[in-house]
């Protein structure tokens, strides 16, 4: 008996234009998962991303493209909150009767607005869906099919949630599906020494920050913590192309012991990488694994601080006070590692003076780089009933936070006004010391990046004249901190 299908599409949808987009440098290894679950269950598969096949973009060339190769399914991987009335005027493009199927973590989320505002969609499957695909290739009739809701005669039909796989029996992503190679791009000029990938080694996070909501899935469910072997891990990463790889668990030091033995098995394997993790503050207890990553090649651990304030760290549930984020870092920074914090402003009750007083914290404790976000208030967020409950805050459909007294307008001035201040001339020259002292960035790195500097930026120029904000930017880099904080009622 011949498969189901004949030619699957996996398209990542996302795309940015602009030359310099972080959102560029990792794979999208949600859908690659995916992908690979599939590859056996149908004659050809193939793998796009838009962001680096932007001409793809357009309705009319992706049509061709679909129409050329013989596709007869497209798997649409929806795993971010951006970009969502372009990519379903895209998806309503396609051939209607080419079955479209979306999934990912926005997808979850956001199950009955996606069969409202993309036509063309048959089928979302919900959750962790390297099985369900599987089922859905294979013909299982969609009745029987766990955690999909699909489009039927009578309305739309939610089956019931399926349960998290066994990470251990994923295959891993077959990266060979790519059509193209992961890098670092600035000025619109590829940087080819800097080449990306990401490792998944654990899903899912025992800690419960009320801001947070990837221990969770859209379901509501949480996400038990599960974590593969480490000999796996090694052996997978031992078979990687790219020269810097990240973590993309959510917590690599949970399990030190664990964590050392990655690290012993990529040193005795004598596998040369610079590797990035995502980790929380506690591993300053751990000064063995703090030296075991160095000398296995970790050059840059990213780490959720959040806020200056205890008041606001006790609500959003981190587990320290700022005195244990001083204390911590006072351990970290004699490791020569890279230390990139995250920060959150627009928290509840927050005033200006406090969201203003992120840079200063950041760069007293000892923190190479940071990046800002405004309070996000999820579907399954704990905190949403904590917003809900106090007067003067709102919430978008989108789960923007905002509030008679900061509006988005203002919160957004007051974002600019963190971002300047804490990235001065000195600052960036610090940053540069360190990279290139730690081997973050090789000297390689430095001469392309540096070759690539007048054409960023001349871009950079021409995007703030073409958005009428280069007077208002320049104000920002030369003023940083010194000026007042722009007026709260600002809109």
């Amino acid at each position: 008996m011949g498969l189901r299908y004949k030619h699957a599409l996996f398209l990542n949808p996302y795309f940015d234009k602009s030359t310099n987009s972080i959102m560029r440098l990792f794979p999208p290894t949600g859908l690659e998962y995916v992908a690979t679950s599939a590859k056996n269950h149908v004659d050809a598969l193939t793998l796009m991303d838009l962001r680096y096949e932007i001409q793809y973009s357009d309705p009319d060339a992706l049509c061709a493209f679909i129409a050329r190769n013989g596709i007869d399914i497209i798997c649409v991987g929806l795993g971010w909150d951006r970009q969502l009335e372009e990519i379903c005027a895209l998806l309503n493009r396609l051939p209607a009767n080419i079955p479209l199927i979306i999934g990912g973590y926005t997808a979850t989320e956001k199950v009955e607005e996606l069969f409202n505002n993309c036509r063309t969609v048959k089928i979302i499957a919900r959750g962790e869906g390297e099985e369900t695909i599987r089922e859905i290739l294979t013909g299982v009739p969609l009745e029987k099919i766990s955690g999909i809701s699909f489009r039927a005669q009578n309305g739309i039909t939610h089956n019931p949630h399926r349960p998290l796989p066994d990470i251990n029996t994923l295959a891993n992503p077959d990266r060979s599906l790519r059509r193209n190679i992961y890098r670092f791009s600035f000025g619109g000029v590829n940087i080819p020494s800097l080449s990306f990938d990401t490792v998944l080694s654990a899903r899912g996070c025992p800690y419960n920050c009320k801001f947070c909501t990837f221990s969770l899935n859209p379901l509501g469910q949480k996400r038990a913590y599960a974590a593969r072997e480490p000999a796996s891990v090694v052996e997978e990463i031992a078979g990687i192309a790219a020269n810097v790889i990240l973590f993309s668990d959510e917590h690599f030091s949970l399990n030190p012991k664990r964590a050392e033995e990655i690290c012993d098995l990529i040193i005795a394997r004598g596998i040369k990488k610079r590797f990035i993790a995502q980790v929380r503050l506690d591993i300053a207890r751990h000064p063995g694994l703090l030296a075991k990553m160095v000398t296995a090649g970790f050059k840059s651990l990213f780490i959720g601080v959040e806020s200056p304030h205890d008041r606001i760290l006790t609500m959003l549930n981190k587990g320290f006070d700022a005195k244990t984020a001083r204390e911590s870092f006072a351990i970290l920074t004699q490791y020569p590692i890279y230390y990139h914090g995250y920060f959150i402003y627009g928290n509840i009750g927050e005033t200006a003076e406090e969201m203003l007083e992120i840079p200063r914290f950041a760069r007293e404790i000892g923190v190479d780089s940071i990046t800002t976000t405004k309070l996000r208030i999820e579907k399954f967020s704990p905190l949403r009933e904590i917003a809900e409950r106090t007067p003067g805050y709102h919430i978008t459909e989108r789960g923007e936070l905002y509030s008679d007294t900061f509006s988005h307008a203002a919160l957004k001035k007051i974002g600019k006004k963190i971002k300047f201040s804490f990235y001065t001339l000195p600052q960036v020259a610090k940053i540069v010391r360190k990279a290139l002292r730690i081997n973050l960035l090789t000297t390689t790195d430095i001469c392309w990046i540096l070759a690539a500097l007048p054409i960023a930026i001349v871009s950079m120029l021409w995007r703030e004249i073409r958005k009428g904000r280069l007077r208002h930017t320049i104000k920002h880099i030369v003023e940083g901190n010194t000026q007042p904080a722009p007026s709260p009622l600002a809109r």
